[in-house]
């Protein structure tokens, strides 16, 4: 039986992802129809971007799974016309290798000192050198696919890693917490915080005056993971008082961020435009067509989300 596939996606979209989409579903030996636009009761998966428009999931009669092509699902789980199983962008050949390259950049950029040499208008000759790799305490909070990969390659290259999540984790050369107090005990004395967590209630403003007190004085925070993970304000005082040395930012609570926001002209906060990690079309592609030809021979989709957690 032929399988309907609908693209639910903004319409610059289409021309990017339908040759590689097209191309892995051949691959698959999938017996497809993919559209941009196909009669609702044919539809039986929706690759989906939350920022396509479609909200009204019921309209759909044989519709078996929505594919996310985004990781983050916050904008679409708590949709109460989406009753089917919902998947979310796991790709490690594109998405989590592009975060692993970007946490790993901003967190040596850091580690070495490199913008003092970059920016140094003075012509101060500085030689003090930096510490090994192994005497730099850096905590990773979230430990889901992209987090357990970046944790895992800032351990290749020698760092002192602490990982937190919600629930007990174990990953190799990584110090793992999880609960409320772990999540102190990971963030004590920590010079360096990469923030990968979803975005939920329960991990909104996460990042607030209190755990930022129990950080080093003068450490760095790097947050590519969701903008409400940190509360602006709290970090804004602690950047001005020092408590906080650096913050470097790729998502934030409005995007794009308002050019009045005080992050941009802030001395200690780097901003970047959410790109340190992007879907790319072809592995994406490869991804949803698997999950497509294993849920249509019965085999469990992968990368299901969790309703109750949010993720």
């Amino acid at each position: 039986m032929t399988t309907h596939i609908l693209f639910a996606a903004k319409s610059e979209r289409w021309p990017e992802y339908e040759a590689p989409l097209r191309a892995a579903l051949d691959a698959e030996g999938v017996d497809y129809v993919l559209s941009c636009e196909m009669d609702a009761e044919l539809v039986d998966y929706i690759i989906y971007a939350p920022n396509s428009g479609l909200s009204d999931f019921s309209v759909f009669p044989r519709l078996k799974a929505v594919m996310n092509l985004w990781a983050g699902v916050e904008d679409v789980v708590g949709n109460k016309t989406l009753t089917v199983p919902l998947t979310r962008m796991v790709d490690e050949e594109g998405l989590t290798q592009g975060m692993v390259e970007w946490v790993s950049g901003h967190v040596m950029r850091h580690h070495l000192g490199m913008d003092a040499h970059i920016v140094n208008p003075d012509r101060i000759w500085d030689d003090t050198p930096p510490p090994l790799a192994k005497d730099r305490k850096v905590t990773v909070l979230g430990l889901g696919a992209l987090g357990t990969a970046c944790a895992g390659m800032l351990a290749q290259i020698g760092f002192a890693v602490t990982g937190w999540s919600r629930s007990a984790k174990k990953i190799a050369d990584v110090t793992c917490e999880h609960g409320d107090e772990g999540l102190a005990r990971a963030l004590s004395g920590a010079e360096i915080v990469v923030l990968l967590l979803p975005n939920t209630p329960a991990t909104e403003d996460v990042i607030n005056a209190e755990r930022l007190a129990l950080m080093a004085k003068g450490s760095v925070i790097i947050n590519p993971g969701r903008g409400p993970l940190i509360d602006d304000a709290a970090l804004l005082a602690a950047l001005d008082s020092g408590q906080i040395g650096h913050a470097t930012l790729d998502v934030f609570r409005v995007e794009p961020l308002p050019v009045d926001h005080p992050f941009w002209a802030h001395p200690k906060v780097t901003v970047t435009p959410h790109i340190a990690s992007t879907t790319r079309p072809d592995s994406a592609a490869r991804v949803i067509a698997h999950n497509i030809r294993r849920a249509e021979t019965g085999a469990p989709l992968l990368h299901l989300v969790d309703r109750s957690a949010g993720y």
